[in-house]
């Protein structure tokens, strides 16, 4: 299988190609502050993703931002703090500050010459205007939590992403699907009957960070550490044409 076999790629966008789990630490900082002992980043970034996961599977419907409050409020329950609603909610705004990874933008303004470049992410269409916009806006085509009204990895994300597409004549066998999360992505992937590209990001690192661990590893196709290395693998077909 190559890069090259395909038409479109899919994007996960948080953890694949902006920073969420950099930007969810800066965004607790003033919960984590106020902690005699602040748990380490992995067990923060474990401990949001258990209540992402519970809160999106509970109230589907909910808006990203609006959902990113209630974390911020269930962790400060756990963890013994008292917050205002206007705390949690400027939490929920702060998907705006999370940062890009050094190499997404420019990667993606390369791909977006040789492929539809697609967007399948949890987030709602407000807060995504502003990780669009540090990526460069080089998408064709962006679907979110908001538009499908569930979070993945529920199916019907993909589904309604695949039902779209077709109607663009972008079928199945023409996508990669590319993304970072196991537990949110390559999962609901598989069972779609996709192609899929892990970009490793945490390769370094231990765990599964601020997604959850999936009851079963899905199987994926390709697998590159960041966005710079697909792009370079890219590069490599093209030229041994």
């Amino acid at each position: 299988m190559k890069l090259s076999d395909f038409k479109a790629l899919t994007f996960d966008v948080y953890g694949t190609l902006i920073d969420w789990e950099s930007g969810m630490v800066a965004g607790l900082k003033p919960l984590t502050d106020q902690m005699a002992q602040p748990p380490s980043r992995n067990q923060l970034l474990e401990a949001h993703a258990f209540h992402e996961s519970t809160t999106q599977a509970q109230t589907p419907a909910k808006r990203y931002s609006d959902l990113l409050a209630t974390v911020y409020r269930r962790l400060a329950e756990e963890w013994g703090i008292t917050v205002t609603w206007d705390e949690c909610r400027t939490y929920g705004a702060s998907v705006e500050h999370w940062p890009a990874f050094p190499d997404s933008a420019e990667a993606l303004s390369y791909l977006k010459d040789h492929f539809k470049l697609v967007v399948l992410s949890n987030i709602d269409n407000v807060s995504f205007t502003f990780s669009d916009a540090r990526l460069g806006k080089p998408f064709h085509a962006i679907y979110t939590a908001e538009d499908a009204g569930s979070y993945k990895p529920a199916q019907r994300n993909f589904d309604y992403m695949l039902t779209n597409l077709a109607r663009m004549g972008i079928g199945k066998s023409d996508i990669l699907h590319t993304a970072e999360s196991m537990f949110h992505d390559h999962g609901p992937a598989n069972l779609a009957g996709l192609s899929n590209c892990w970009i490793y990001r945490r390769h370094a690192d231990t765990g599964f960070g601020a997604t959850m661990t999936p009851k079963d590893m899905p199987r994926y196709d390709l697998m590159y550490h960041s966005m710079a290395d697909l792009v370079e693998a890219h590069k490599a077909e093209l030229s041994a044409i």
